[in-house]
């Protein structure tokens, strides 16, 4: 019989794995438990969904990473719920015991309560959300194409991208360059130039939590990209061919085939479940709480760490869902639970270091903010390719990013820009019926985007 403690994370995501990897020289028997075989790069999703990366770039399957950590087993399966009292995780498929529990189960897209809209307005949270978005953006090319119709056809150009925040900015900034550049003369009968793009955030700012002057400058360098801010404006309704805008109690009507969603995010559900069998209750967001320890309240076996955690800094406000933030939170949990293994007792209350925040905001051009420096343009965007190359977990996805981000930068060309999903074919215009004698000229492959489909 082993008498290993047993200590079982769920999410291999930045925190649950960097809890495992540090675990590596402890007395313990750990289980990564996570319902994807892959460790997934999100900050670079974007790409992915823009096709700028393949998502093999910037997915690292779980096992090569800990193949040679001999105290670590990694399983796939999917965790349905909690059974506290008896140390027990409820899986798909079957259950597991553990001694000590690390839950790390990231985050997943909140349409505050008007869970309708994900039809027409995908987040970007996984490789499958991210190839959705990829193909509603190049099929929107595609359909403008062969319109004859101006008005639909300018519908169909219009990109609108809901929220402002890292996500929403480099997608924008992202699809700025699609059109200016990668397809400028793919087409015949449309000008990609002509896309217009639109970034709607509620926040009198876009990138709201940096510093306000920071944040000007870099909505100054966005609307050089030709993209156009609507600060203070909400989006009141999303259907498949219009977005509806509410700002200072006017509203607007913008026609568009094609919505973003970057504007909220909420915990994974097994928050709430987690909640339920510690006799808790989440936050409106699905956050459970945690003490200075990281600790679920009341709980000194189980550990949140992440974005289903609801963990306070000094001055008593959330700290903000950063990879650097489960990083951390990762390894202090490690640090914790081999301490209690090794008989040392309990570390010091768990302390976020900011080294700094970034984000994207187009070709060439970034905003880093460290302490009380602030950089925005080219500089920045250095110091951003710098920062991820180096938090990317494969060497031989850093040195295919790096030729793919240089070959990207010379020549404009996005290589991975397929149209893939659904397979079915659908009617993405309504001809005259003496247009073409054949119906099934009428069609092209797979999307969202027939006008009489019900769907955006």
């Amino acid at each position: 019989m082993n008498t290993q403690p047993h200590v079982v994370i769920v999410g291999g995501g930045f925190g649950g794995l960097q809890a495992a990897k540090q675990l590596r020289k402890t007395n313990a028997r750990v289980t990564l438990v996570d319902r994807h075989n892959y460790h997934l790069f999100q900050p670079l999703l974007y790409q992915v969904a823009t096709g700028g990366l393949s998502p093999a770039n910037i997915a690292t399957p779980l096992r090569a990473i800990l193949r040679k950590q001999a105290n670590c087993q990694v399983l796939l399966a999917e965790v349905t719920d909690f059974d506290v009292a008896n140390k027990r995780l409820v899986l798909a498929d079957g259950e597991l015991t553990y001694d000590t529990l690390v839950v790390a189960a990231g985050a997943t897209h909140s349409y505050f309560g008007n869970d309708q809209w994900a039809e027409f307005a995908p987040g970007l949270k996984t490789i499958g959300d991210a190839t959705e978005i990829r193909r509603r953006i190049y099929l929107a090319f595609e359909a403008a194409e062969r319109e004859t119709d101006p008005e639909a056809r300018k519908a169909l150009m219009t990109f609108v991208v809901v929220g402002g925040g890292p996500t929403g900015v480099e997608l924008a900034g992202t699809l700025s360059e699609i059109a200016e550049h990668t397809l400028a003369r793919d087409f015949r009968n449309i000008r990609p130039q002509d896309a217009r793009i639109m970034i709607v955030e509620g926040a009198p700012h876009v990138l709201s939590h940096y510093d306000e002057a920071l944040s000007q400058r870099a909505a100054d360098k966005i609307r050089q990209f030709n993209i156009e801010v609507h600060t203070h404006t909400r989006v009141t309704e999303i259907t498949a061919d219009h977005v509806r805008m509410s700002s200072e109690g006017c509203e607007t009507i913008v026609p568009t085939r094609t919505v973003l969603w970057g504007a909220g995010v909420q915990a994974n559900p097994l928050g709430k479940r987690l909640a339920a069998g510690c006799g808790l209750e989440t936050d409106r967001a699905g956050h459970i709480p945690v003490d200075e320890f990281l600790n679920v309240v009341g709980h000194e076996n189980i550990f949140a760490i992440g974005d289903i955690a609801t963990c306070l800094d000094e001055e008593g406000k959330p700290l903000p869902g950063l990879a650097a933030v489960a990083m951390q939170q990762g390894g202090y949990v490690a640090d914790a639970i081999a301490a209690r293994v090794a008989g040392k007792g309990q570390p010091e209350p768990f302390h976020y270091k900011n080294k700094g925040t970034m984000a994207t905001i187009g070709r060439a051009a970034a905003v880093v903010q460290i302490g009380k420096r602030q950089f925005c343009g080219f500089f920045a965007w250095l110091l951003w390719l710098f920062v991820h190359l180096l938090l990317i977990v494969q060497f031989q996805n850093r040195v295919l990013i790096l030729f793919q981000w240089a070959w990207n930068y010379a020549t404009f060309n996005r290589s991975a820009r397929l149209i893939t999903g659904e397979e079915h074919v659908v009617i993405v215009r309504q001809p005259k019926p003496t247009e073409f004698a054949d119906e099934d000229s009428l069609t092209v492959p797979a999307g969202n985007l027939s006008a009489d489909s019900g769907k955006g």
